[in-house]
């Protein structure tokens, strides 16, 4: 029997709430950035109809009714009252268009994701459990070009991308794609986690030990067990919420 994942177009209500979630959670941890950067999900099949934030909504107020529901056969107003921010259009549609396995595209800046994106080789090296948790599981961007905010930019990110789930963006930060929103933000807090052990063990100037390919390939198939802790990571940080203000869900 073909179970539907949790979170695609058979339960849009829990998708918008697990998405504004994800932006409310982002900020908690410090990654949000004045009232920029966007997080989107499908709710199509073929990813041409997808929920994104409104334009400059700060994350720490975004709730399920503020997202936007947006469709590629028809465009918005661009400078209409409800257009969407014309980076995000041009990057988010894109990428859901080109790459509709993409289910859930989550970019921000987070400061050790970044600052991993600014070195002249930002290979996240596998150093330790949570970086080895990515090998072969990155691509990388080392073109950066300003303002993304053009459909050939998207479909340069769609290449650079692949057939990878997370994106280093050179000099600019990471986009992280998942099934679920709960398996996107799982990769961010972990990406940030591994982002973080490589630039401190950089940072003291001795020599990493970096784990040979075989070994690293095998810690990031062994993490394959793990990918139920996403959910239920994700449900606790949920209750947080519940307990900061009992209305966000609203």
């Amino acid at each position: 029997m073909n179970m539907v994942p949790r979170n695609t177009v058979a339960d849009s209500a829990l998708l918008r709430e697990d998405l504004a979630a994800a932006f409310r959670l982002c900020h908690r941890f410090g990654w949000s950035e004045s009232v920029g950067n966007h997080f989107s999900a499908a709710i199509s099949e073929d990813g041409r109809r997808f929920l994104l934030n409104r334009c400059w909504q700060h994350f720490a107020t975004i709730r399920p009714g503020d997202l936007l529901e947006l469709d590629l056969d028809a465009p918005p107003d661009m400078d209409g009252p409800e257009a969407p921010d014309r980076s995000a259009w041009a990057v988010h549609g894109t990428l859901h268009r080109d790459a509709p396995q993409a289910r859930v595209v989550l970019h921000c800046h987070a400061p050790y994701a970044t600052a991993l994106a600014c070195l002249k080789d930002p290979t996240l090296l596998p150093i330790d459990n949570n970086t080895a948790r990515f090998f072969g599981r990155v691509g990388y961007d080392l073109e950066f070009g300003g303002i993304s905010d053009s459909e050939e930019e998207g479909a340069h990110l769609v290449k650079a991308l692949g057939d990878k789930s997370v994106l280093v963006m050179g000099n600019h930060g990471v986009s992280v794609t998942g099934d679920t929103v709960a398996d996107a933000f799982e990769d961010l807090y972990f990406f940030e986690k591994a982002a973080q052990t490589l630039i401190l063990a950089k940072s003291t100037g001795d020599a990493l030990a970096v784990l040979d390919d075989d070994v690293a390939r095998n810690t990031a198939e062994g993490w394959l067990a793990y990918r139920g802790m996403a959910q239920r990571h994700f449900d606790y940080l949920k209750s947080t919420l519940d307990q900061e203000d009992a209305g966000w869900r609203g």
